[in-house]
């Protein structure tokens, strides 16, 4: 753990900035979820939340026997040739984790502008 800073973590994954590109002027934030890992910058993010967003609106499967589990949602990512099979509980924990993060990495980002005034 000595190589990153961690962002945020939940159930379903963790999200970090590697420390050997601290001094990066468009820092990305490394995100795993599941077994698969995700290097996005920001603006990466928020598209991914409204895949998110977009993926929920989509969800039509409450007749289901086992709906909280099935993996009957496809959820599109930022890059443009991946797309994930996830549950709407996947999909709940995956959209906090982002929304977490780009808040704290906004957040960040406005108290080291601020304090460059």
């Amino acid at each position: 753990m000595d190589a990153i800073n961690k962002i945020y973590s939940n159930e379903v994954g963790i999200s970090f900035f590697w420390k050997k590109e601290e001094h990066m002027e468009t820092r990305r934030v490394q995100m795993v979820f599941r077994d698969i890992g995700f290097l996005l910058t920001l603006h990466e993010l928020k598209e991914f939340s409204k895949g998110c967003t977009n993926a929920k609106a989509s969800y039509n499967c409450n007749q289901c026997a086992d709906h909280q589990h099935c993996r009957s949602l496809l959820l599109r990512t930022p890059s443009e040739k991946i797309d994930l099979a996830v549950s709407i509980d996947e999909l709940d924990q995956l959209q906090e984790l982002i929304n977490t993060t780009v808040f704290r990495v906004s957040l960040k980002n406005w108290v080291q502008n601020l304090c460059l005034n």
